[in-house]
């Protein structure tokens, strides 16, 4: 669907039917470089299950208009002005690489508007080296398929794709390509730059879910393993073989996984 708010147009994927703010309301969050076609494969399955689903695209992405947002507290204050404008009192919030940061950040600064919690392919910090970067400022197609490369596991680059006839590698590329051209770079810069990921982490008392990637390059297990043992009120799902793309590679796990997370009192 299409929302105005202020004054920039955003698009933001629902599963195929129409948003009801009275429901049960999952947020998903996308990662850098990356727009609502992340959550393809799980967007339309929760909104079939009963819950009123939300897969926006942020600014300077996908089809939103606007200019990418530069920090990843902007962003978590955005997303607290997007369900502010939707009227949407209190959601679950899902969010993949990035968008874990984000999903941090709000859930600690505004906790009485965030439900729960699912961190997937996440950590607490998500260091870019300045080679990668240079690339997404001077390179940029480089710079993409460098991150497509390393954000799949090794099923992705043998074209084992959960959706028949789609390459993984192919996909990817062409979805990061839909983008603000200076999109990457800004979110590589805010995950680079964002430093209250421990502390806001801590402080996180709804209850969590951290479903993790077994060979994970972009955010290798062991720092998403740490993330979960911070969190006071958090379980861990760690999908084998799976790739940092996870919602793409792995979606009847992740699904099943959220799904019952969702389902607890």
């Amino acid at each position: 669907m299409k929302h105005q708010m202020n004054a920039i147009d955003i698009h933001i994927a629902t599963g195929g039917r129409k948003f009801d703010a009275a429901g049960e309301v999952v947020i998903m969050l996308h990662g850098s470089g990356q727009n609502h076609l992340t959550w393809v494969l799980q967007s339309r399955y929760f909104a079939y299950r009963g819950f009123a689903v939300l897969a926006p695209d942020f600014p300077g992405h996908g089809l939103s208009g606007g200019s990418p947002l530069k920090s990843i507290e902007a962003m978590a204050a955005w997303v607290i002005d997007l369900m502010d404008s939707l009227d949407i009192k209190r959601a679950i919030l899902v969010g993949h690489s990035q968008g874990c940061l984000v999903t941090i950040e709000a859930a600690a600064s505004y906790p009485d508007r965030i439900q729960r919690v699912a961190l997937i392919a996440g950590a607490m910090a998500i260091p870019v080296s300045q080679q990668l970067l240079d690339m997404s400022d001077k390179a940029l197609a480089q710079a993409i398929s460098t991150m497509i490369s390393w954000g799949h596991g090794p099923t992705a680059h043998m074209h084992d794709n959960t959706q028949p006839g789609h390459s993984f590698i192919g996909y990817g590329n062409r979805l990061m390509a839909l983008n603000n051209q200076d999109a990457l770079r800004a979110d590589l810069t805010a995950c680079n730059t964002y430093t209250n990921g421990p502390d806001a982490t801590k402080s996180i008392t709804q209850p969590a879910l951290c479903i993790l990637a077994e060979n994970d390059r972009m955010t290798p297990l062991k720092y998403g393993e740490q993330m979960a043992a911070t969190i006071a009120n958090a379980e861990m799902k760690v999908i084998a073989r799976a790739g940092h793309m996870l919602p793409a590679e792995y979606p009847a796990e992740v699904n099943s996984a959220l799904r019952s997370f969702f389902q607890q009192p």
